[in-house]
């Protein structure tokens, strides 16, 4: 059997092992993941790991955080970031003066703090405007981390200078700590997402980025159902880039940037498509 073929088992393998669609993925980046367990774990070849794999459950954990690393920066994908800033921020601004949105899956709190500083700037120049971020997590530790708002330099690596000094105080230990005034717009609330019930309703913007990748098709679509409701009318909704709407609840929403993963509302859904 060629590398290839012994690649596309170990893959489906790891799909149905640990719930994960490699296929969201560019090959190349499963293939690096594979690699650097396979040199963990002296294997030489894809069927040697899977083979380990197979007869080593504790290697399960080490894989999974391997393929789920996550990448801890402000601003991670600058370009939906800038859609925030530029297109959906001043939309619903337009439409109302206090504004509610919900980080869903916040992890170790860069991104609600990224959502904090776009909020915060836009706020900033309108007296009368206002907002909140409701950033959530099911891991209570990692929520911990993020509440406490203190990060490393490599974090804010992509702030300019002159927003890490409007919006951070270096602490003298090299750590960086949000000011009181990006705390002020954040709450932070433990809330499993398979709950079905959100945590806050009548939401203008949801961002659930890099989540689901854990989940199975129907926990998907159940999420984005929880999503839809919790949203108010024309609300938005944005998604990871390697993520995407299952087929049965695509007509939720109406793409709005597909580049992004930006989502809007749609109020009167279209029938349910038949498996």
């Amino acid at each position: 059997m060629d590398d290839s073929a012994d690649f596309v088992l170990l893959k489906r393998h790891v799909e149905q092992l640990l719930k994960i669609q490699c296929s969201n993925y560019k090959e190349d980046y499963i293939k690096r993941r594979f690699l650097s367990r396979m040199r963990s774990t002296n294997t030489t070849n894809y069927s040697d790991y899977l083979k380990y794999l197979k007869s080593h459950p504790q290697e399960t954990e080490p894989l999974r955080n391997a393929l789920t690393i996550n990448v801890t920066e402000f601003f991670r994908d600058k370009e939906v970031w800038d859609e925030v800033k530029n297109v959906i921020l001043p939309s619903l601004f337009a439409q109302k003066k206090r504004i509610s949105i919900w980080c869903a899956g916040s992890s170790t709190g860069e991104e609600p703090y990224t959502l904090a500083i776009l909020l915060h700037d836009a706020l900033v120049n309108h007296k009368d405007w206002s907002g909140i971020i409701t950033a959530t997590d099911i891991d209570e530790v990692v929520l911990a981390k993020a509440k406490a708002g203190i990060f490393e330099e490599k974090s804010i690596q992509k702030l300019p200078t002159v927003q890490v000094q409007r919006h951070f105080t270096k602490r003298p230990d090299g750590l960086y700590e949000v000011k009181p005034h990006l705390r002020e717009l954040l709450r932070f609330r433990p809330h499993d997402l398979m709950s079905g019930v959100p945590p806050v309703r009548y939401v203008d913007l949801i961002t659930c980025r890099n989540v689901t990748i854990y989940f199975t098709e129907k926990q998907k679509d159940d999420l984005t159902r929880m999503f839809h409701s919790a949203l108010v009318s024309d609300g938005y909704y944005i998604m990871g880039k390697t993520e995407y709407l299952g087929r049965q609840v695509e007509d939720l929403f109406t793409p709005k940037n597909t580049a992004q993963k930006i989502f809007m509302k749609r109020e009167k859904p279209l029938q349910p498509k038949t498996p």
